[in-house]
């Protein structure tokens, strides 16, 4: 069986055609670039969610075989999750229990995704990738526009936020893109309060899910960890960061940015298909 596991691995390595071997060496460009797509996507992740779209461009634009570039973002994104989800603190602890709720349906949800991505190969994953970058970013575009103007700031979530909220955490753990912003979509359609307290939730969520998915990626032998090693420390500084932006910078500006970062890596991936 361990057999087995390893031919799989070393085939999402040597699945795409411009894909690094796992002993392959960095430069020191490659390593700036991916450090300062790590710092970003954290910021970005803080604010509105979107900044798995940079480092997995990042990571693919450096030659990785996108499985492994989709699923050491998850390993890059975590410590920026946690380190937001901290200073969202105060946020969080009032809405604790749907948090605990969402939470276990985020697990299960992410599990699944995560399992699902790993029994696909690197050419069948990069066809979907566009595909996946366009849903996203519409459904971040359109969000502010559905959202009900009747829900009162303690309104808990309903039915349909729950199960919008588990298909979610499933997409969350096969593709990390996006995630965020779905997320956020799904709570401000489905539950009350203001954008910090369910920008707090969507971190805490964005949280389980990865941690479900790193789980599943590294026993599945198919991380970038050389890669991840520039990443996350970048990413946890920018995950700080992002909510200390997210008080200040007004919205309309974050949200733009992200539309257009999506839309360009959309269009990136359409071509290069």
């Amino acid at each position: 069986m361990g057999e087995g596991r390893d031919a799989s691995a070393h085939a999402l390595w040597e699945g795409a055609a411009s894909g690094r071997a796992p002993g392959d060496i960095m430069t020191v460009a490659d390593a700036i670039f991916l450090f300062v797509a790590g710092f970003l996507s954290g910021v970005v992740n803080a604010i509105a969610g979107g900044g798995t779209f940079l480092t997995f461009g990042a990571m693919t634009l450096i030659g990785l075989p996108p499985i492994v570039a989709n699923a050491t973002s998850a390993i890059t994104q975590f410590p920026g999750y946690v380190t937001s989800t901290l200073a969202y603190g105060r946020e969080l602890r009032a809405d604790w229990k749907e948090a605990l709720l969402l939470g276990g349906l985020s697990l299960v949800g992410g599990l699944g995704g995560a399992m699902l991505l790993l029994s696909l190969s690197n050419p069948s994953f990069r066809a979907l990738v566009p595909w996946l970058l366009l849903a996203a970013t519409a459904i971040f575009a359109v969000g502010p526009y559905l959202k009900p103007k009747t829900l009162s700031p303690e309104k808990p979530i309903s039915p349909l936020g729950l199960a919008g909220q588990f298909v979610t955490s499933i997409y969350g753990g096969f593709f990390g893109a996006g995630m965020g912003i779905m997320t956020l979509a799904v709570l401000g359609l489905t539950k009350g309060g203001d954008y910090h307290r369910l920008n707090a939730l969507k971190n805490f969520l964005a949280v389980v899910i990865a941690a479900m998915a790193i789980i599943v990626f590294t026993s599945g032998e198919v991380v970038g960890w050389p890669q991840a090693a520039v990443m996350v420390p970048a990413a946890a500084v920018g995950g700080y960061a992002g909510v200390w932006a997210a008080r200040r910078v007004p919205q309309p500006v974050i949200r733009g940015l992200v539309i257009v970062v999506g839309l360009a890596l959309t269009a990136y991936y359409f071509m290069t298909g």
